[in-house]
């Protein structure tokens, strides 16, 4: 079933090689593509062996993460209203494999491009081509980041880190999570984290109750996540 024009007016805005795309490569999405929706906590991405496609995401957010073989998981970015999930064709990718997994964060709307439809534009159009090698570029830069957090950075600033950047993803100094959300999101262990949030808790930078982290001092955790 073809795109309805709402959503192929969606896919024309964020996707910048549109305009640069033949009438028959244009049709090609329109006629292909398909909307999909995820719950909250639903795998859209299960590693190396899925490669549906590219997500292109209307209103939600995802996050993407890797998983060790003892079940440890660690969050290597995430993804938000307009923003396209490159690595769900990464069967697309020359000699790149990555052993990548995603999850809806919450209630989510995306499209989806097959990999077969995006394969083909990848490989006869340049702006297509372009657009590919800027995102991987993106998400890479995305995962060096918090390589350089992991190897170089002590667990505290990480935490005051993170709890400030999910702090400005809600909109709110009340964080509605868990220590072992936390523990996932961040690759550590619950016990790690919720001895470090005990530690901020008496210094007075969050407030902590079941479900809850609230920040109360962000200036404190703004001085720790600077801390060299």
């Amino acid at each position: 079933m073809p795109l309805n024009s709402h959503d192929t007016a969606f896919l024309q805005d964020i996707l910048p090689f549109w305009n640069k795309l033949t009438p028959p490569q244009r049709q090609l999405i329109q006629s292909g593509s398909a909307p999909h929706n995820f719950r909250a906590k639903d795998i859209i991405h299960s590693g190396p062996g899925d490669c549906a496609g590219l997500y292109c995401i209307k209103s939600g957010q995802v996050r993407s993460f890797i998983l060790s073989d003892t079940g440890r998981e660690i969050t290597l970015f995430r993804l938000f209203e307009r923003d396209v999930c490159i690595f769900s064709a990464s069967c697309v990718l020359k000699n790149i494999r990555f052993d990548i997994y995603s999850q809806a964060v919450e209630d989510s709307e995306t499209i989806l491009i097959p990999t077969a439809i995006y394969r083909d534009l990848n490989q006869n159009s340049l702006a297509v081509s372009d657009f590919t090698n800027q995102l991987i570029s993106s998400r890479l830069s995305d995962v060096m980041w918090l390589l350089e957090q992991i190897l170089f950075m002590s667990f505290d600033r990480r935490l005051a880190i993170y709890l400030l950047e999910q702090s400005s993803i809600d909109g709110s100094d009340r964080l509605k999570t868990t220590h072992e959300e936390i523990a996932r999101n961040m690759g550590s262990a619950r016990e790690v984290v919720t001895r470090m949030l005990r530690y901020f808790q008496s210094e007075g930078m969050v407030k902590l109750s079941r479900g809850e982290v609230e920040l109360t001092d962000r200036k404190k955790l703004e001085k720790m996540a600077k801390a060299k």
